[in-house]
């Protein structure tokens, strides 16, 4: 899992929450089940049968492998529509190729992230490239669906390209887990990812044995899902491990602790932590399109059929 990496974590600036905060109670620790997207890639649907009460303002997120593709094999998702959220995909192994409607699109590797804000609604689609489908490969990354507030479900599309390099990156107290910060405010620290709703979204790997304890908004939500190898959440050191995810109580600090011994496939604790400001607003969703209500679920799938959320350009070397 190369994503970014430091030699000397000690180097990079230090967070550790305020004096007398409150840690976060783990609440609840679900597994994620495994199904297929797409063409037919495996995915881990990472908040299945958690309630949307602690999701809000995310929606869903899929963890996309990790997958050892031999040649040929490597797939994608086709052309398909979306409205009314963002969807953020953040790739830690391979290499996935992006093209939407409005123009927007590129190519994301190990560490980068593609941040796309659908809005009024657009058409995209999501690929390996011709390289790695013939040589085969590696395949891991995140998908997240990040909802819009009723005001800003029908903006204008926006793309945002944000590189590995581009990322913040932090350590905690004792240097013993890399944060790497890719959207949203941690300990005064900000990250690049540019978001219309208020979230915070961080990749951690942390050595065996190791504690991290990072300060949290109190009015955010805040999950924790298991990319790889094992540990614990919260003061009351609930385990979880890959293909889990953790659901936080209320307070002002998250604290994760890795396993003092990690599996041959991991040589860290790695795992994704969100926050988010809920939004509060019905939430409705209907295969790509999350809308406020069905009668605007029904007007997206209109729209969507008669072609007024983007053509196909004529010219995608990506197919039809």
């Amino acid at each position: 899992m190369p994503a970014v990496t430091v030699e000397n974590p000690l180097s990079l600036p230090r967070v550790s929450p305020a004096q007398g905060s409150t840690p976060r109670p783990a609440l609840a620790v679900s597994t994620a089940p495994s199904g297929l997207e797409g063409e037919g890639f495996p995915v881990r649907r990472a908040f299945a049968g958690v309630d949307y009460r602690h999701l809000d303002p995310f929606i869903l997120m899929d963890q996309m492998g990790e997958v050892d593709y031999a040649a040929g094999e490597p797939k994608g998702t086709p052309w398909h529509p979306h409205r009314g959220f963002e969807t953020v995909t953040y790739i830690m192994d391979g290499t996935f190729v992006h093209q939407d409607s409005h123009g927007g699109g590129g190519t994301i590797t190990n560490g980068d992230t593609q941040w796309m804000t659908a809005g009024s609604g657009l058409l995209h689609i999501e690929t390996p490239p011709e390289s790695l489908v013939l040589s085969g490969g590696l395949f891991h990354g995140l998908q997240l669906w990040v909802n819009l507030p009723k005001a800003d479900k029908m903006m204008p599309p926006k793309y945002q390209d944000i590189r590995a390099g581009g990322l913040k990156l932090l350590t905690s107290e004792d240097g013993g887990a890399l944060i790497r910060l890719i959207a949203g405010d941690l300990g005064g620290h900000q990250g690049p990812g540019a978001t219309h709703t208020p979230i915070t979204m961080i990749h951690v790997s942390v050595n065996p044995g190791a504690t991290v304890t990072l300060p949290w908004r109190a009015d955010f939500n805040a999950l924790a899902y298991g990319l790889a190898g094992s540990g614990f959440a919260g003061p009351e050191a609930r385990p979880f491990h890959l293909g889990q995810a953790v659901v936080f109580g209320k307070g002002d600090a998250l604290t994760l602790r890795a396993h003092d011994k990690q599996d041959s496939r991991s040589a860290n604790f790695e795992v994704v932590l969100l926050g988010g400001l809920p939004i509060r607003e019905p939430m409705m969703q209907y295969g790509p399109f999350v809308m406020n209500s069905h009668a605007e679920l029904a007007q997206a799938f209109d729209d969507f059929q008669a072609g007024r959320l983007g053509t196909i350009p004529a010219d995608s070397p990506l197919g039809h």
